[in-house]
């Protein structure tokens, strides 16, 4: 009984969450669409979180994926498409894709930035063929605690990363990668 009750549960989650993520696409449609998602969501997150604005403020280029999708029972994707912003202007756009295996289960959709703080750290982005996360310069995702208590005179790494607007749940242990890659708009 108890593992049927566990299972209900599970495909109860599944459902919930997939009504919340699934309608809205993680890619935009056309390069003006992307940029007015991106830049929505950075100020969203600016004005929400001081931390980012701050470090914001001193960062060589921010990387915006306004919308990313992920989702797995078992094994697991994810995806989102992004823009590249130096001196507040659109220079490039990328997509974030990843796969995971393992004891995992649900769909979210979130959104994050990252802020590069060196010009060398954002030239690894373009040299290697696809940025992948964990390898190459380090990325210091910033949760709450951190987010509050970050000014530029506390930053001492290189890229820093914020998660925002996050909605649905996964329960997930397993092996993920994450690669980021330039693409054409």
């Amino acid at each position: 009984m108890t593992i049927l009750l566990r299972s209900l549960s599970i495909l109860l989650v599944l459902v919930a969450t997939a009504t919340l993520v699934v309608p809205q696409p993680a890619a935009a449609a056309t390069a003006a669409e992307l940029n007015r998602e991106a830049q929505k969501a950075l100020n969203a997150l600016y004005a929400k979180n001081p931390g980012a604005k701050s470090i914001g403020k001193d960062a060589v280029a921010v990387l915006v994926f306004p919308s990313v999708v992920k989702a797995g029972l078992g094994i697991g994707g994810q995806y989102g498409e992004g823009v590249l912003y130096r001196s507040g202007k659109a220079v490039a756009y990328y997509n974030t894709a990843g796969a995971s295996v393992g004891l995992q289960a649900g769909a979210q959709k979130y959104g994050y930035a990252m802020f590069f703080l060196s010009e060398d750290t954002l030239a690894y982005l373009d040299k290697s063929e696809g940025f992948e996360v964990g390898v190459g310069p380090s990325v210091v995702v910033a949760d709450q605690g951190l987010a509050k208590s970050t000014t530029t005179t506390t930053v001492k790494d290189k890229i820093y990363a914020f998660i925002f607007d996050q909605k649905g749940a996964m329960y997930a242990l397993g092996i993920q990668g994450n690669k980021i890659t330039k693409i054409k708009k």
